[in-house]
């Protein structure tokens, strides 16, 4: 449990982070391995890094190269907080413990609705594949299937929700391998068929930076939100049987090899293709599969896309409903989500989870365009608000984790806190870009609503709660 920190005193480090979880120690180290390397490879790369190619041309790889530093400064903050102090929580707890309980409420519920939203759109995705394949059931069957059966799979034990992202990673990680591979050997010239393409496609039509720095700097507007995802390993490492260690060897493993992925790959394919015929909503990676003569790219790339998608379902299910129970223990959420089967799974946090992510799918698919639309749009920059309450939380934390335990600090910041100020500015430049940028602006101004809202409520809250304790 974890002890609520109080406006009058700092809580004790040590003894907040003492207390032993009362959720399951099911997963291993190589399920938050695999958690860490494909919890962030989904359809926003399979599908989506077309659109940033559009804008930035060869220049995309600079963007991933940007954005994919920020997301490694964030995780590497996270993983700081979270093997000195594990909790199911993660990220909630470190803010509770360092602003105050308004800002572990304000984080936790964010996170929460933009899990269980974002949900909808993975499930609606992975049962339009779905239902292409066998149309005799329903769009709407695929979903209630997917619905059924992983909320079955997180109910039972967490080395199920363990397993299936194992596997599912396992296909991710290796079809991303395979497509480096060919790539680099049609790149060389030494597939059948094939010549050495050389540089023609980077610095032909209109060089590296087709569209100067101001396309790269859209490229990290297009790429950066692909890379959340990561924050679950942390939230995962609270349920294993040596947390700290396993959150550290985690983000460690994770970080640079997600980053070779995502920018590797898109390198091969601004040196195979020429950018301008990339098609935003198109994959680049089924466009450099068909060039070098891989029979059915289409429905492989189908197939890793949907394997994708349901991965990403399992893991907001999973991250969505750790976090509610966490904010439960916390007293921020009903007492009655605290309910914990024999087994060690907080089975009511799972379905009040499942619960709201099932009413947010029904809403994607009948309204799509209006109600959905406004729910996708609140959480659109909220990703970034979450990030940046992880950079102000470790900038307090650490000085005091230094202080009171100081040899918990297995796994530091690098150049603190130059860095992490760094990495707060960067933050700052994306939610300018946002609202200087027409298609994104609404994203942000709808989000910065629902976080407004949501702060509204925790600063009622602790209004009340003073008023109480005098």
């Amino acid at each position: 449990m974890h002890d609520a920190p109080t406006q009058a005193a700092e809580p004790s480090l040590a003894a907040g982070s003492e207390g032993k979880e009362p959720l399951s120690a099911g997963l291993k180290q190589r399920h938050l391995t695999m958690l860490g390397l494909g919890g962030v490879i989904g359809a926003g790369l399979f599908v989506g890094s077309g659109a940033g190619i559009a804008v930035a041309g060869p220049g995309i790889v600079l963007s991933y190269l940007i954005a994919g530093a920020l997301a490694m400064l964030v995780m590497r903050m996270l993983g700081e907080m979270s093997a000195a102090m594990p909790a199911s929580g993660a990220f909630s707890v470190h803010a509770e413990r360092a602003l105050g309980r308004w800002a572990g409420f304000s984080v936790g519920w964010l996170y929460w609705f933009l899990l269980v939203v974002v949900l909808a759109v993975e499930a609606t995705g992975a049962a339009q594949i779905a239902n292409g394949w066998v149309p005799a059931v329903p769009q709407w069957g695929w979903v209630l299937i997917f619905m059924i059966v992983f909320t079955v799979a997180n109910l039972a034990a967490v080395k199920n929700f363990g397993e299936f992202e194992f596997w599912f990673a396992t296909l991710k990680v290796t079809a991303i391998v395979l497509f480096l591979v060919l790539s680099l050997l049609a790149v060389f010239g030494v597939l059948p068929d094939t010549e050495p393409v050389g540089l023609a496609n980077l610095t032909g039509q209109g060089g590296f930076l087709p569209h100067g720095w101001g396309g790269v700097i859209s490229g990290v507007l297009a790429v950066v939100f692909a890379f959340g995802g990561l924050e679950v390993v942390t939230i995962a490492a609270a349920e294993s049987d040596d947390p700290a260690r396993a959150v550290g060897r985690a983000v460690r493993s994770a970080v640079w090899r997600i980053l070779f992925f995502y920018v590797g790959s898109m390198l091969v394919i601004v040196t195979l293709l020429p950018w301008s015929s990339m098609e935003p909503g198109k994959s680049p990676y089924v466009a450099v599969l068909d060039s070098i003569g891989v029979p059915g790219a289409g429905q492989i790339m189908n197939i890793v896309v949907f394997v994708a998608l349901l991965s990403a379902l399992n893991a907001n299910l999973y991250g969505s409903s750790r976090m509610v129970f966490s904010l439960a223990e916390r007293g921020e959420a009903p007492r009655a989500l605290l309910k914990v089967s024999g087994g060690g799974v907080p089975r009511r946090a799972v379905l009040a989870s499942v619960a709201f992510g099932f009413v947010s799918v029904l809403l994607n698919l009948k309204w799509p365009d209006s109600v959905f639309l406004y729910m996708l749009n609140a959480v659109g920059a909220v990703l970034l608000f979450v990030w940046g309450l992880i950079a102000v939380s470790q900038l307090r934390l650490r000085p005091r984790i230094e202080r009171e335990t100081p040899g918990k600090l297995t796994l530091r910041m690098w150049a603190f806190p130059y860095l992490t100020w760094a990495a707060l500015l960067a933050m700052g430049g994306v939610l300018v870009l946002m609202l200087t940028d027409d298609a994104a602006r609404p994203q942000l101004l709808w989000s910065a609503g629902a976080t407004g809202l949501v702060l509204l409520v925790a600063g009622a809250r602790e209004f009340r709660n003073r008023r109480a304790r005098r």
